[in-house]
């Protein structure tokens, strides 16, 4: 799936900038569709890298799950807000967007993997909510989203006008 950004100018191209907008925000929202009807969800993820892929939790039942299950691809948002520029009438801000599919993770091992990669996420000392959280009862009581990202692009809001 091409995507062509109508301003290249705001453009965020280089990896390791769009890399330091998945480290630094906590939430993502992810836009999904069942029958024409359109449906977001913001949650919280864990990323991985080498993989292109973001994890996130969920109930085992609900209206999320069981639009994946009947389609898995989204398009996903990640927004840094860098605040309102007053007297200027704009915004700073960088997002991420990405398209993907998910995949509901069934393997115990996966899923501990990717709930310690949310915890690593989010966590200050993840250590101790791991050892509290990512445990067998966790593992089969939670379902795990992953999401195999297949583009990503990339912009900055303009504030030096």
């Amino acid at each position: 799936m091409a995507h062509h950004q109508r301003r290249p100018d705001q453009a965020i191209t280089d990896p390791d900038e769009q890399m330091a907008i998945i480290r630094r925000c906590k939430h993502l929202t992810i836009a999904m569709a069942r029958g024409g009807e359109p449906y977001l969800a913001t949650v919280n993820y864990g990323y991985d890298e080498a993989a292109r892929a973001f994890f996130f939790h969920s109930s085992t039942v609900g209206k999320k799950i069981e639009i994946l299950r009947e389609n898995p691809l989204v398009w996903g948002q990640i927004m840094e807000d860098l605040g309102y520029c007053d007297g200027r009438c704009q915004h700073a801000f960088r997002t991420l967007q990405f398209c993907g599919r998910v995949l509901l993770v069934e393997d115990p091992a996966e899923k501990r993997r990717a709930l310690s990669l949310m915890i690593e996420h989010l966590e200050r000392d993840p250590s101790a909510v791991k050892a509290r959280f990512v445990d067998d009862r966790s593992v089969r009581g939670v379902a795990i989203g992953r999401i195999d990202v297949q583009l990503f692009s990339a912009k900055r809001g303009k504030t030096d006008d």
